[in-house]
């Protein structure tokens, strides 16, 4: 390989593996965080907060056993299937803004896909253990094969990065199916009125987004492996 190959294989790496990330991650976290700012201004009718709304959701669809508790952070909210217990932050658990009830309910509605057996649920908590040893050990044999110009280890690279990509796509149903099981309880059961249910939708849109990118930039990485393979 001459020098100026090299350079521009080293040019595109840092291109799709860091330039091309970032710029995609740092405009959808913008999106969220802007969506849950203005929502974050817009308090609900009902006046229950994220906590109380994810509580009277949970007893209501007979999960009494799933636990809430409260998390540092921001927008650091999640469920973990493990615990049976709902973690939310001040600013979702403590609020009755129409985000935070929109963040709860979403949330919530992963207590939901856990009970009832959600395949792409259960498909995603089966895939956490080979992410978590995927996404931390596929640069070894990468950045081997990338400087030795081995075709075998970075094919070791892509078998591990795609597991990254399956979770990243696993995740999507997930993710938008925990978002409509929300609004469908929230506007069900008479929390959000029709006119606050836009402004929960944009909040769950965006947060939504961020998955969408988190996919599409796993499938642009994986594409740009493969193609390192057949030079």
């Amino acid at each position: 390989m001459t020098g100026g190959a090299a350079y521009n294989d080293r040019m595109s790496y840092w291109i799709v593996f860091l330039i091309i990330p970032l710029g995609l991650g740092f405009l959808a976290q913008s999106w969220v965080k802007t969506a849950f700012a203005n929502g974050s201004k817009v308090p609900s009718a009902s006046g229950l907060t994220g906590a109380q709304v994810s509580r009277r959701l949970l007893d209501s669809g007979g999960l009494t056993n799933v636990g809430i508790e409260s998390i540092g952070g921001s927008l650091s909210d999640h469920y973990d299937p493990r615990g049976k217990v709902m973690r939310l932050s001040e600013p979702v658990g403590n609020s009755s803004s129409i985000a935070a009830i929109a963040v709860a309910a979403h949330e919530t509605g992963h207590a939901f896909q856990d009970a009832k057996h959600d395949a792409s649920f259960r498909l995603r908590s089966s895939l956490v253990p080979a992410v978590g040893f995927a996404s931390n050990i596929w640069v070894i044999p990468f950045f081997l094969g990338f400087f030795a110009q081995s075709a075998g280890l970075i094919y070791i690279a892509i078998a591990l990065f795609a597991c990254v990509v399956a979770f990243s796509l696993v995740t999507l149903p997930v993710e938008f199916g925990a978002s409509k099981r929300a609004m469908s309880m929230l506007t069900a059961q008479g929390i959000i009125t029709p006119t606050e249910a836009p402004v929960a939708r944009r909040v769950l849109t965006a947060a939504a987004f961020t998955y969408v990118v988190a996919a599409l930039i796993s499938i642009i990485q994986i594409v740009y492996l493969i193609g390192l393979t057949r030079r």
